[in-house]
């Protein structure tokens, strides 16, 4: 009866507001330009400057050419497009009330180029033009919530190959892989899982992430619950995927890259359109990669098959579909653990050689994802639009051989080893958002509401326990590696778990109200109900949670420099975590407030891009690990800190990113009094990053210079703070020349040999190289 009434409760609140929605439609009173940008040869052209000449309205196209300027007074105005090293274009154009007005242009080469024509839409690093962070077209400046944004063009520049050095351009972002093969981010002292792809909920617990198909990478910082909802952000905040989308060129891109450990990667982007009139448009992103560990036994092959459809079916309504298909069969990364009695403090006080592996490689895991993704997109009229979204996300283990090293000397380990699969985790979303802008009377509103339905299941089954150690190995003498036939010698049968059966059905709204050009306030409620179907020994339980978020901007310089506040909520509905006895230990929702203020900066014709933020996160029921991998639940966390962010272009081709974050996140409460005032485990209290590169412009254009860093502090692996991981500090270098048609760059990681851990303590990939060629056409 509860859901019941809840589902009721949340249809009304939600009905109610759609209702105010319509009821403004009648104020309407302005039209809307909207249109799409092309270069010479037909691309569309991204991050071109677009204004009505002697008015405020101006904007800039998205990443498919495209642009849209609302809320217009009727009038006819001069519309000026401008973008360096083309032709400034001008065109006259009528706005009349309630109508939308489409103006199609391509920018033509300016006289200064004819000589050496280079066509390029290469997005700007600065940039930081998203629908996705506040589910609404909201500018940076107006925005009270600190976010990154991560271009694919910096990760071709960087030669990244894998998602953990994409993530670190951000402030504070350290990658960490997991030993079931996924992948998540720590930043703000939480751990938070890359779960949100296009704005819509995915999955990465098992089958990592390929960045092949990457547009862009959008870290949220903060609980985000509010929007998000429980199962795609953390509270530290939220990674949100922004794919790759078809446009209406056509154009094929093909790229190689080779190095260090028998790294082979062949990507290739296919983009053409399927109809004479380009009202279907279809691009497919392949990814295959195959490599060898830097350690004597390991791989990880991967391959990744991305194919997306865009059909516009009418002037207002366009629907876009893609999928991933992602298969993976990899070696896993071996996290130790240490005894009392050991004395071990570090990873680096390990006697065994950096190079060399505890495990062969023939004790791997295979795991695969099949994500299906539907939008459909309806512009109800010119400041309304209806978008809906429909999710399947399947993630599948066949099998996956874990093992588990404890030391219980410098010298000596002992083995333990659990193998899991079959695991099929599958996920269903269905969501439905609605836009609006109108005023009230001096007023002016930007409405989102939306409701969300999520269901989950999964089918899982393991050896029931880690197996006790099997076999204790002396690192300094010439020892065999543990072998998957040792493993299955020993191991018990597999016992299959109680399936998992989750229901949440989800309702929010969030208004920006501004009460002039230079001042807004952002209101957002989310009420959730989240229902688990009992489980095996697991009860059942239900629980619905209201998550608010409030913000507040004040423009002290008019898209140019702006204040803000914000307090946000988060909110985990967690599931049972397994003890190394094989007990399961039932844990209750957690919850967390923020408390942020800061100031962003957009200046100097948005060529430097600065934010500077202080928050305080406090989680009155925190979860707690220990060295042995024991959890305890009931302590208060506080993680405070501030992050700082620099992007600049400050010269034509010179670009640099800067990051630095500080946190200090400790336990204040604990039912373990020991624990009190400790350090929470996965949270380096220093995290700095930089990135600075060089294009030159004249007699060497084409070639191309990058050198960067990063640093992480020294990190507690539980929170008993008796082992850490040991600071680290990792330089990289690029060196490459680039034409239209063509590109080959060189790139050194880890040039200074660094011997350092991950997060969690396993060894990582000393200095290497990577050699890159690709092709266009």
């Amino acid at each position: 009866m509860k859901y019941i009434t809840f589902r009721t409760t949340s249809f009304l609140f939600t009905i109610i507001f759609l209702f105010s929605c319509i009821s403004v439609f009648a104020q309407q009173n302005h039209g809307k330009i909207k249109g799409q940008i092309t270069t010479s040869d037909g691309d569309p052209a991204a991050d071109v400057y677009i204004i009505l000449k002697n008015s405020k309205y101006n904007t800039s196209t998205n990443d498919d050419g495209s642009f849209e300027l609302s809320r217009v007074k009727p009038n006819t105005y001069t519309l000026q497009i401008s973008l360096a090293g083309y032709e400034t274009s001008e065109q006259e154009v009528v706005v009349v009330d309630n109508e939308t007005t489409t103006i199609n242009l391509q920018l033509k080469v300016s006289n200064k180029e004819l000589n050496e024509v280079v066509i390029s839409s290469r997005k700007s690093i600065v940039s930081k033009k998203t629908v996705y962070v506040a589910r609404m077209p909201l500018k940076n400046l107006e925005n009270p919530q600190v976010y990154s944004v991560v271009h694919k063009e910096l990760l071709q520049e960087q030669m990244a190959v894998e998602i953990g050095s994409a993530v670190r351009n951000s402030p504070g972002v350290v990658p960490l892989n997991y030993p079931s093969g996924g992948f998540a981010a720590i930043f703000r002292g939480f751990t938070v899982g890359i779960n949100s792809r296009n704005g819509m909920e995915t999955l990465s617990g098992r089958s990592s992430v390929g960045i092949a198909n990457l547009e862009r990478i959008e870290i949220l910082k903060g609980p985000s619950g509010t929007l998000f909802g429980s199962s795609a952000s953390s509270f530290g905040g939220v990674v949100n995927l922004v794919t790759k989308k078809p446009f209406e060129a056509t154009s094929t891109e093909i790229a190689y890259t080779g190095g260090s450990f028998g790294l082979n990667r062949l990507t290739a982007d296919i983009n053409t359109p399927l109809t004479k009139d380009k009202k279907v448009l279809f691009r497919l992103n392949i990814a295959v990669n195959k490599e060898k560990s830097f350690l004597d036994y390991g791989f990880n092959n991967t391959l990744a098959v991305t194919p997306s459809i865009t059909y516009k079916a009418t002037d207002r309504l366009t629907f876009n579909i893609d999928a991933e298909l992602f298969n993976v069969n990899s070696t896993k990364p071996l996290y130790p653990t240490v005894t009392a009695a050991s004395g071990i403090t570090n990873p680096s006080e390990f006697k065994i050689d950096y190079k060399k592996s505890l495990v062969h490689e023939d004790a791997d895991a295979k795991s695969s994802a099949s994500k299906a993704f539907v939008q459909a997109e309806y512009q109800i009229s010119d400041r309304w639009k209806s978008t809906t979204l429909y999710s399947f996300v399947s993630e599948n283990v066949d099998y996956s051989y874990q093992v588990t090293p404890t030391w219980t000397s410098p010298t000596t380990a002992t083995i333990r080893a659990t193998v899991f699969g079959p695991i099929s985790s599958n996920y269903t979303n269905i969501q439905e958002n609605i836009n609006g802008e109108f005023n009230t009377g001096f007023l002016k509103h930007k409405l989102l509401t939306g409701i969300n339905y999520r269901y989950y299941s999964d089918t899982f089954s393991s050896t029931p326990t880690p197996t006790a150690p099997f076999r204790t190995i002396d690192v300094t003498t010439n020892f065999v590696p543990v072998r998957k036939n040792d493993i299955d010698a020993v191991a018990l049968a597999p016992v299959i778990r109680a399936g998992r059966e989750e229901y949440t059905f989800s309702a929010y709204a969030s208004d920006v109200i501004s009460f002039a050009d230079r001042l807004s306030v952002m209101l957002s409620l989310r009420v959730d109900n989240f229902d688990r179907k009992e489980s095996g020994t697991t009860p059942a339980y239900n629980q619905t949670s209201l998550s608010p978020k409030l913000g507040l901007v004040y423009q002290v310089v008019k898209d140019q420099v702006s204040l803000f506040g914000n307090y946000m909520n988060g909110f985990q509905n967690l599931a049972p975590v397994n003890q190394p006895d094989g007990a399961q230990l039932i844990l209750d929702p957690l919850y967390a407030n923020q408390f942020e203020g800061g100031i962003k900066v957009e200046a100097f014709n948005k060529k430097v891009s600065t934010t500077i933020s202080y928050y305080n996160i406090t989680n009155d029921n925190a979860v707690m690990r220990f060295t042995d991998l024991t959890y305890q639940q009931g302590g208060k966390q506080v993680s405070k800190g501030f992050d700082f962010e620099l992007i600049a272009n400050p010269i034509a081709g010179l670009d640099i990113i800067a990051g630095y974050a500080y946190n200090d996140n400790r336990i204040v409460k604990s039912a373990t009094a020991s624990l009190e005032g400790k350090k929470a485990a996965d949270a380096p209290e220093n995290v700095w990053n930089i990135w600075a590169s060089y294009k030159f412009q004249n007699s060497l254009k084409g070639f191309g210079i990058g050198f960067g860093a990063n640093y992480v502090d020294d990190t507690f692996m539980a929170t008993t703070n008796t082992f850490y991981i040991p600071s680290y500090t990792i330089f990289n270098q690029t060196l490459f020349y680039e034409q239209p048609t063509w590109r080959v760059g060189v790139k050194l990681n880890n040039i200074t040999n660094e011997k350092y851990w991950s997060t969690w303590g396993a060894a990582q990939a000393p200095a290497n190289f990577l050699v890159n060629l690709t092709f266009k056409f």
